[in-house]
C-alpha cells in the first residue's frame, strides 16, 4: 500500500462489515434521528459536516427524500447501484489520475467545492490529490458521471489484479469496502484473507448492481 495521506472520516466499521452466520445477533439497531427500531437492511443519511453515516428508519428516509425538508447538514444516501459498461477509462487516462493504488473512489464534496479521490487502505480511506483536468476529461468521456449526486454517490473503480471494472454506487458502499480492508488486513502485505473479503464484497456489489452503458442506454431509448 502507498504511504497514507489525509484520511476520510468513516462510520462505525462494525456496522458495515459483513456478519458471519455463527455470530450472535447484534443489539437491536435504532434510527439515529427518532430512535425507532429498524431492520438490518435500512437506509442511511450522510452528515455533510462530519461525513458520518446515520442509520435511518423508513419514515425518516421518506421524510428526507423530500426536497422541501432537505437540510443543509443531512442528505439521504441513494440506493441505486450501476455497473458502468462501455466506460472510457484506459490505462493512460488512469495514469493521469496519479493514484498510488489500483482501487479508488471519487465523489463531489460540496464543502470543498471539488471532486475528491480516496483509496481504501489499512489506515482507512486516504485522500489522493486529484488533478481537476484529469477528472474533467473523464467526465466528458463518460456522461453518466454528470448525474452522480454530490456527497452521497461515488464512482468506484477496481483495477487491481488485472480487473477493469467500475460502478456508480452509494457512498456507503465505499465506506463498507474501507471497513472490509481495515478489519481483514494482516501483516505488511494484507494476507490472503483480505483479498478473499475484497472479492466477496465485489461479488455482492455485482449481484445488486444493474448494468448501465451506451448499449443499455440505447436499448432503453428504443423501448421508451
Amino acid at each position: 500500500m502507498a504511504a497514507p495521506g489525509r484520511s476520510l472520516a468513516s462510520p462505525r466499521l462494525g456496522r458495515l462489515t459483513r456478519r458471519t452466520q455463527d455470530e450472535e445477533p447484534e443489539q437491536l439497531e435504532r434510527c439515529e434521528l427518532c430512535s425507532e427500531a429498524i431492520d438490518a437492511e435500512h437506509r442511511h443519511l450522510l452528515d455533510l459536516e462530519t461525513r458520518q453515516l446515520l442509520c435511518a428508519c423508513r419514515a425518516c428516509s421518506i421524510l428526507f427524500d423530500r426536497p422541501d425538508v432537505a437540510t443543509a447538514r443531512h442528505r439521504l444516501v441513494p440506493a441505486r447501484r450501476l455497473r458502468l459498461e462501455d466506460f472510457d477509462l484506459d490505462d493512460l487516462r488512469w495514469e493521469r489520475m496519479r493514484l498510488p493504488v489500483d482501487m479508488a473512489f471519487f465523489f463531489h464534496n460540496s464543502a470543498a467545492g471539488r471532486v475528491m479521490a480516496f483509496y481504501p487502505s489499512p489506515m482507512g480511506a486516504t485522500e489522493s490529490r486529484l488533478e481537476i483536468g484529469a477528472w474533467s476529461e473523464l467526465e466528458d468521456a463518460n456522461p453518466v458521471l454528470a448525474g452522480m449526486q454530490p456527497d452521497v454517490e461515488a464512482l468506484l473503480v477496481d483495477r487491481s489484479r488485472a480487473n477493469r471494472r467500475q460502478w456508480l454506487v452509494p457512498i456507503e458502499d465505499c465506506y463498507r469496502l474501507v471497513a472490509v480492508i481495515r478489519t481483514s488486513w494482516r501483516g505488511f502485505s494484507g494476507g490472503k484473507e483480505v483479498w478473499l473479503e475484497i472479492e466477496r464484497f465485489f461479488e455482492e456489489l455485482e449481484a445488486r448492481a444493474r448494468p448501465e452503458g451506451k448499449t443499455t442506454a440505447a436499448q432503453a431509448a428504443e423501448g421508451s
